[in-house]
Order: C-alpha cells, then sequence, then structure tokens
C-alpha cells in the first residue's frame, strides 16, 4: 500500500491514453446505446442529447462487477462528482453518498433515491443502515443521477443534495429465462499491528515489570514480577473468519398472452460478514406488468416489490475493539476455578479476567470479545413492500395531451431485539447479599427490542402536452399537476433489566414513560410542479421547471417553499459541424435553479417548530407514579434551508462509433439558511442545543466524464472511461458565532472531545488542532506544539484548520472482449483528505497498557514501544494524528468466457471476480476510506473472491 505518488502519477497517464468502459459484443452495441440515449429526468424521460441539465446516466453494461449487496455498490466510483463512501465491510454497511458535495450541517445531505416513480423515505427503517440493501441489485435497469438545480428543481425541497433515480427491469418480446448464481469468499485483508505475545510479555517487563503478574494466567500480585501460564492469542484472528456468501437471482420475461409485458424476479442472497455472526439475509420477489388498452391510449406500469432481510448486528466496538485492545497473552477459552476450589465453566467455557474481592468475583478490563460474539444475538428483521401503478392515458381527441398519475406505496416493518445466552460475560453481575460460593448470576434472556411501522404514501397526478414540429419551433412540451406524500413512522422499544427478587429479566419500569420508547411521527408533504420544454430548430434548447411545497414540519407563515430552475443547450454542431463526420455531438449547456431543504436529522420524532414536552423517566418524579415534562426546545421561525445552483456544462462526441466522448461541467452553488443544530445558552431550562436557520455555506466544482474506444471491430471491442471530480466548500457565515463543533467528529477516548468545527472561512468538518513539534529527526516531540500567537501557552487560541474532506475524488475503468472472452478492471480513488487515527493516539503511548483501578493489562501497537507520547489534555489535538487519507483503490477485476448455444438457445455465461484487489496509499493504519475522518474500531473492507454463472434460456 505504498509508492502512492507514483501511482498518481501514473493513474492519468492511463486514462488518458485510453480510457474506460465496458465489454460488450458487437452485435449488441447497437441496442445498448439505445437505452442509453433515453435518460430518465423527474417527472418524465428525455433523449440524451436534448438535455440541459447536468444528468449522469449509468446503465447495466457499465455496473461494477463482483459480489453486490446492495445497489449502491453497481455506481460507486461511476459517476464524476458523486463520492459514495461505505461505513466499513459490513453486510448492511452504510453509505454515504454525496453528489457536489454536502449542502447542509444538520439537515440530511444524502441524495433523494427515486424508484420507479416512488420517492423514498429518507428515515431508514430501525434496523436498516443501508436502505438501498432492500431492493435487489439484479433488478435494476439504469440509473440516472441528476446533479444540477435546472434538473433537480422539479422535485425541490428534496432536489438540494441531488436526485438517483433507479429504474428497474421491465419485460416485454419474447419469452427469456435468466438465472444467475454466484458463491464469494471473503478474507480480511489488513490487521492493526499490535503486539503478540512475545512482544507484549518483553515489553511489560522492560517496562512495567510490576505487572508482570498479570501476564497470562495465574499470576499473584504478592510477587507481582514473576507471570502466570503464557497463552499466545492472536485476538482479530479469533473473532475474524474467510466468510463464505452467495447471490441467486431468477427472472423469467417477457409478453403474457403475447400481448402484456411482464417480468417476474425471484432473489435470493445470503452475506457472511468477515466478523463472526455478522450475518445477513436478502428474500426478494418483484413483479412488473404493463398492459396497454384503447389501442394503446391508455397504458397501465404496474410495479410490485417486497423483500425480507434478516441481519444479526454485532456489537462493533466491544468485538473489533476489543480485539485490538485484548491482553494477547490471556486465552480464548479456560476452564476457571469457583471459591470451593472445583474447576467449572463459570462463562460457558470462555475465559475472563476476573479479580477476587471478598466473597464476589469482580471481571477486570476488557471482556473477552469472541464471547461477546457469540454468547449474544441481535436479530433484525425487516420487511419491505414496494408498489407504484402509473397510468398514462393519451387522449382520443388529442393525441399530443396525456394524463399521467402516479399512485405508490413504500411500507417497511421491523422487529429489532438482543438476546444474551447462558453464561454470557455481559450479564454477569453479583447477587444481592452475595455468599460463596454462590457468587455470581447471570441474567439470559431479552435485552432490548423494537417493533416499527413505516409507510410512505405517494400520489402525483399532472398533464403532458408535448409536440414536435419541422422549422423554428421544433419541440414543444408543457407540464403540471399536483403531488402529495404522507409519511409515517410509528414504533416503540423495550428495555429489560434483572429483577434481584425473581430472578427474571423484566422490563424497565421507565420504558413506557421515555418518550424515546414510543414515537409517532406524521409528515405531510404536498406540490404543484410545472415544467416547459422549448426547442428551436433542434439546436436551441430550453428548459423552465418550477416546484411549490408545503411542509407540515413549518409552521403555517412558513410552510411554502418556491423553487424555479431553467437550463439552456445549444447543440454546436449543428450550426457548424454539419457536414463533419468527426464531431457526433457538441452541446453547450447552461442552468440555474434553486432547490431546497427540510429533512433535518435527528428530529424523526417531534417537530423542531412547534412547542412539545418530554415525559420524564420513573427515576425523575415528584410525587410517586407521576412522571415529570421537560420542554422541549423549538424555533418557530424554523423555514426552508434553499440552495442556489449555477452550472455550465460541454457535452461532446467525436469520430465514428464515438471513439471518443464525455462531459465537462463547471458550478457553484450557495445554500443559505442552513438548519443546523446551534448551542443553546444556559439556564433555558430546556435542551443544549435546538435547530435554527442560520449563516451559509459554499460549494464550487469541476467535472469530467471521459470514454475512450480504441479497438471496436468484430472480434475486439475495447473501451476505457473515467471521471475526475473537484468540489471545493467553505462556510461564508454562521450568523453570531464564528463555529461550532461537529458532534459526528466526537473521539471515541476522552470525556466528549470534537475534532472537528464547522468554522467561518472554512470547510464544513474542519479539524482544529496543535501543530506537532518534531525534532531534527522527524521524531515528534512530547506535548510540544507550535505557539501560533507567541503568548506562551498552548490553547484554543494556538489551533489551526485543517480539511479533512478530500477535494479531488475519481474513478477510471477498462473493458475489452476477445471473442466470447471479457475482461474488466475498475479502479478508484481520492486525492487528498485526513483521517485522524484513533488508535495511533489510543494505543500510542506506553502507560496505556496499565490503565489505572484495573487489575488487567491493554495491548497496544508494535509502534508504540518508541512512542514519546504521555497523555496530556493537548494530546488528542496534536495534526500528528491526522494521515493523508489519498488512495488508489482497484476495486474489481473480472474474467468471464460466453458459452453460445449451449442447449440450443441456451447462452452461459461463466466468470471469476476479485473485488478489493489491492490499495495503494501512504496512510498508516487499516483502511484510507473513511467518510468521517476517524478510524476506530473499523469494519474491514473484505477482499472477495467470486465465481459465477449466467444462464440465459
Amino acid at each position: 500500500m505504498r509508492n502512492f505518488t507514483t501511482v498518481l502519477k501514473i493513474a492519468p497517464a492511463f486514462l488518458l491514453a485510453s480510457a474506460m468502459i465496458h465489454a460488450q459484443t458487437s452485435d449488441t452495441a447497437t441496442k445498448e446505446k439505445k437505452i442509453e440515449e433515453v435518460v430518465l429526468i423527474g417527472y418524465g424521460k428525455q433523449k440524451k442529447t436534448d438535455l440541459t441539465g447536468s444528468i449522469t446516466a449509468v446503465s447495466e453494461k457499465d455496473f461494477n462487477k463482483g459480489a453486490i449487496v446492495s445497489a449502491d455498490q453497481l455506481i460507486t466510483g461511476k459517476a464524476p462528482g458523486v463520492r459514495i463512501t461505505n461505513s466499513g465491510g459490513s453486510p448492511d454497511a452504510a453509505p454515504n453518498i454525496r453528489i457536489r458535495g454536502g449542502s447542509s450541517f444538520s439537515a440530511n445531505n444524502n441524495p433523494l433515491i427515486v424508484i420507479d416513480g416512488v420517492p423514498l423515505d429518507t428515515n431508514n427503517p430501525a434496523g436498516v443502515a443501508n436502505p438501498l440493501n432492500l431492493i435487489n441489485p439484479n433488478d435494476i435497469e439504469s440509473f440516472s443521477i441528476l446533479k444540477d438545480a435546472s434538473a433537480t428543481a422539479i422535485y425541490g425541497n428534496r432536489g438540494s443534495n441531488g436526485v438517483i433515480i433507479i429504474k428497474t427491469k421491465r419485460g416485454g418480446g419474447k419469452l427469456r429465462v435468466s438465472l444467475n448464481t454466484n458463491v464469494s469468499v471473503g478474507t480480511v485483508t489488513r490487521y492493526v499491528d499490535v503486539m503478540n505475545a512475545d512482544q507484549f510479555k518483553s515489553f511489560i517487563n522492560q517496562n512495567y515489570p510490576d505487572y508482570n503478574y498479570l501476564l497470562g494466567v495465574g499470576g499473584n500480585s504478592s510477587n507481582p514480577t514473576q507471570a502466570g501460564t503464557i497463552y499466545d492469542t492472536d485476538w482479530q484472528k479469533a473473532i475474524y473468519r474467510n466468510s463464505v456468501s452467495s447471490d441467486n437471482n431468477l427472472s423469467i420475461s417477457g409478453s403474457l398472452f403475447n400481448k402484456v409485458p411482464t417480468r417476474l424476479s425471484l432473489g435470493y442472497n445470503r452475506t457472511e460478514g468477515v466478523v463472526k455472526t455478522s450475518d445477513y439475509e436478502r428474500f426478494s420477489a418483484g413483479l412488473n406488468i404493463t398492459p396497454t388498452f384503447f389501442d394503446n391510449h391508455l397504458k397501465i406500469d404496474f410495479s410490485l416489490k417486497g423483500l425480507f432481510s434478516k441481519l444479526n448486528a454485532i456489537d462493533d466496538g466491544g468485538a473489533i475493539g476489543g480485539a485490538v485492545n485484548m491482553n494477547p497473552t490471556l486465552p480464548v477459552y479456560l476452564s476457571q476455578t469457583s471459591l470451593s476450589g472445583g474447576a467449572y465453566n463459570r462463562f460457558g467455557g470462555y475465559y475472563q479476567n476476573t479479580v477476587l474481592t471478598g466473597n464476589q468475583y469482580l471481571i477486570q478490563g476488557q471482556s473477552n470479545p469472541l464471547a461477546i460474539l457469540l454468547q449474544r444475538e441481535s436479530p433484525q428483521r425487516i420487511t419491505k413492500f414496494l408498489g407504484n401503478a402509473e397510468i398514462n392515458y393519451k387522449f382520443h381527441f388529442l393525441p399530443d395531451l396525456r394524463a399521467i398519475v402516479n399512485l405508490g406505496l413504500e411500507a417497511s416493518r421491523s422487529n429489532l431485539k438482543t438476546v444474551y445466552g447462558e453464561n454470557a460475560i455481559a450479564t454477569y453481575r453479583n447477587p444481592q447479599n452475595s455468599v460463596a460460593p454462590n457468587d455470581y448470576v447471570f441474567s439470559p434472556g431479552v435485552d432490548y427490542a423494537e417493533h416499527q411501522n413505516i409507510v410512505n404514501q405517494t400520489m402525483d397526478a399532472y398533464l403532458v402536452y408535448e409536440k414536435k414540429y419541422s422549422g423554428f419551433l421544433s419541440h414543444f412540451l408543457i407540464q403540471g399537476g399536483y403531488s402529495y406524500q404522507n409519511f409515517k413512522n410509528d414504533g416503540y422499544k423495550d428495555n429489560y433489566r434483572y429483577d434481584d427478587a425473581t430472578g427474571l429479566r423484566v422490563p424497565n419500569p421507565g420504558t413506557a414513560l421515555n418518550p424515546n420508547n414510543r414515537y409517532y411521527n406524521v409528515l405531510n408533504l404536498q406540490s404543484f410542479i410545472g415544467r416547459a420544454n422549448i426547442d428551436f430548430y433542434d439546436k436551441y434548447l430550453f428548459t423552465l421547471n418550477f416546484r411549490a411545497d408545503a411542509s407540515s414540519l413549518f409552521q403555517k407563515g412558513e410552510r411554502w417553499g418556491y423553487f424555479p430552475g431553467v437550463g439552456f443547450a445549444w447543440k454546436v454542431n449543428k450550426d457548424f459541424f454539419t457536414g463533419s463526420s468527426n464531431v457526433n455531438d457538441l452541446k453547450l449547456r447552461l442552468g440555474w435553479g434553486r432547490t431546497g431543504n427540510a429533512d433535518i436529522v435527528g428530529v424523526a420524532g417531534f417537530y423542531p417548530s412547534s412547542p412539545y414536552f418530554s415525559i420524564g423517566g420513573s427515576n425523575s418524579q415528584y410525587f410517586p407514579g407521576v412522571g415529570t415534562y421537560s420542554a422541549l426546545a423549538f424555533n418557530p421561525g424554523l423555514t426552508w434551508e434553499t440552495t442556489d445552483t449555477w452550472n455550465g456544462g460541454i457535452d461532446f462526441s467525436f469520430f465514428k462509433q464515438d471513439r471518443l466522448s464525455g462531459s465537462i461541467d463547471v458550478y457553484t452553488r450557495k445554500t443559505t439558511n442552513l438548519l443546523a443544530k446551534v448551542p443553546l445558552p444556559s439556564g433555558q431550562g430546556l435542551t443544549n442545543e435546538f435547530t435554527e436557520n442560520v449563516g451559509s455555506l459554499e460549494n464550487k466544482g469541476v467535472e469530467l466524464n471521459l470514454t475512450v474506444v480504441p479497438v471496436k471491430n468484430e472480434n475486439v471491442n475495447w473501451s476505457v472511461s473515467g471521471n475526475f471530480g473537484y468540489n471545493d466548500s467553505k462556510i461564508l457565515d454562521l450568523g453570531d458565532v464564528s463555529y461550532f463543533p461537529d458532534n459526528s467528529s466526537t473521539l471515541p477516548i476522552g470525556t466528549g472531545v470534537k475534532i472537528a468545527n464547522n468554522a467561518v472561512s472554512y470547510q464544513p468538518y474542519s479539524a482544529w488542532v496543535l501543530e506537532q513539534v518534531y525534532d531534527s529527526n522527524g521524531r515528534p516531540l512530547d506535548n510540544v506544539y507550535v505557539d501560533k500567537n507567541n503568548d506562551g501557552i498552548i490553547n484554543e487560541s494556538d489551533r489551526y484548520y485543517k480539511a479533512i474532506r478530500p477535494r479531488w475524488t475519481y474513478g477510471f475503468s477498462t473493458s475489452l472482449t476477445y471473442k466470447n472472452w471479457d475482461l474488466n478492471a475498475a479502479f478508484r480513488g481520492q486525492i487528498g483528505g485526513l483521517i485522524y487515527n484513533t488508535r495511533k493516539l489510543a494505543q500510542g503511548f506506553k502507560s496505556y497498557t496499565v490503565p489505572q483501578n484495573s487489575q488487567s493489562l491493554n495491548n497496544i501497537l508494535v509502534s508504540t514501544a518508541d512512542s514519546p507520547f504521555t497523555l496530556s489534555d493537548n494530546l488528542y489535538f496534536s495534526d500528528y494524528f491526522l494521515e493523508d487519507a489519498s488512495f488508489l483503490r482497484l476495486d474489481n477485476v473480472t474474467v468471464g468466457y460466453l458459452f453460445k448455444n449451449v442447449f440450443k438457445s441456451t447462452n452461459v455465461r461463466v466468470y471469476a471476480s476479485v473485488n478489493n484487489v489491492y490499495t495503494w496509499t501512504n496512510y498508516s493504519g487499516q483502511d484510507p476510506e473513511n467518510f468521517n475522518g476517524i478510524d476506530n474500531n473499523f469494519y474491514p473492507r473484505p477482499r472477495t473472491y467470486t465465481i459465477g454463472f449466467n444462464f440465459n434460456f
């Protein structure tokens, strides 16, 4: 993972020498191109050559290959300006999707996802980290990514962060049966470099000899320099495994009764995580029927998708963090001794460090990380339903006029619980009035449960008049209508505790009174939409969009927001290159638009613009049985966050067969009335922060998308494509303050230490740190920092800002087919950005091995043996722990062979694939790709080896 600078020099040269894309045989090239020519836009579709906005289309042939679990993995690295960063390698890893950077602080920054005309609820179902796991990737035909506001304005308040429109596959034509199946094996590529047993024993003996008795098992504090029985345990390998996963999909498509296009699909995915017990299962089914009536004047597009998933959620911190911290001289399994001297399996055979105090054994130090995984189950069962019916009627008396009604329903049910097994270390406790040898009890059973129902209902109704002409006015479209959405989120939680009187687990008495345990939220959104497309001479294209939104989230006087957009495009090739065979397309685009945002993160249980009260728990009562009430912070003047965007672009395609094609975009966008959770002055009798419209934020950027086809003939088809995106964001104003801490930057050590601020004149989420001083050999000096203001004191005044988010992101891929062989490779990466190496801090100073008030030892990094650091308040903020997060990742390599006409008309494709092949980086930790820039208890991204078969009948 080194020599990254050299790689950065090679990668652009490779891209410009050839540049991307995907294998396709010559007899399907024309068909696939036609699919690309029509692009889905908001409430409609349009030819790609007629687009006036910045829209990136990714079709099935361009999707990422290999082991794909969720829909976002299909397009990671495929679109300029679109940064998709998963939170790690777990089967349900949550993707952070950013289109052209973030536009908000406390509002949602993820784009709007629309599947077959149904805008999804941005509040994930309980137990779902990744909502795109809840659709079968094998059912997806294409993505349209709307990036500039001239394209997204028609989605109004939900379009500020871009829009991703997903179209699923449809039936039609002759009967076709497709069976796709694959098996994958995943492995951990890199472990945290902590000490092994010999290294740790030597380190303790040299630095803390009076703690030798804590090495191994059986040591005695009366003879502190003598170690017990030493074991050699690699705790990371104890919790990790080689995972085995499979993905299976069957689809049947054709025309029912030779008239009705129909497609039926079934899918089963089982994904094992590389951390033991982190298993994921998904059963999916889909049905699409598109009948037509009255000589094709009436078309009904009916789509229905059902899904059931089950995930066993693990305790990442306890297991992954524990494996890195755990003393390597201790065993995984060991029968322990009771007070009476007999051996028994107190913790089910797992070793756990305990200390005898009086008549009680007290747990000391880190819990056994493998026991944390195997003695606890946390099944999360999700049932999901997504359906819509689009009724499209072309009037008999005026065929150019259509009436369209789209009815959509998104519904999910979540059932979650956490259950501890017999002898679980996590439930070990000493009973009241403990007397030897009855020195302990366990409380197995349900510890937590949650039940939730989410229902999202959508209704769109609009008229479209479209007419094509010859001459001056070549195309005219006008569209207008009404949209309504209703969101309901209803659920409750149960917490349990051990009852000394009965010896059973019972619900906590405060559960029913705690408002966080019972929630019901309804949100309504109604809108009026309009669009006009006017083309002159098929060369000068104008688009006007408008949307008016009203949200029940705000007070009546602030509910309505108005979001216009306008776009213009000029087909230059039709004015200056009409006779040229080398200029297929040359189009200039210019657009402006305004979008909004009201999707405030963390307020799903109440309305932050209205006065509400929270019921206190049973432990906060004035009178027995009477709970207290606390006022929740509210802001009656809360209103829309708005974003204005300017975009200029060029689309081009040159030479025969579009050998060189692509686009360049330049944009600037400014967000005002930012929704932010700001600190509340003390003495208010409320919470310590509340939501307010404050300040403004600016994003500027450049995007390049390029495709080159060096060879394209009957036997060989080679294409290369790539994309680059540059985004620079800056906070312009924060009202009455110059900065406020970002809550998502809290370090997992210390007491509420936040490493990043949102500060005026800097990138949002910038690290606020001290500049470390080094000696002449480049070695950091302990507790020595640059005194920026020369006052002789190191404090907050000496900190400075460093941008954590990368400004440059890129991806490139290549595809080669030779006769029946195909080869695909995909790369992606980022230039710049920083990552805070929490492990280098937490386990980077020697005294960490001997924590105070604990009869236990902690493991440390191998490099800590030479560390100069001692823990201090300023150490958390040293920029020494901020490392360059640049990387280039070879995401996938796939090789396949197509056997044609194996059984009459049956084609079989066999392929082998490797995901997460290699990463070039200078980062010293496990993985440089981390959205929040804080590396701690990271679930490693596995390297996955896949063998698969595609049968097409």
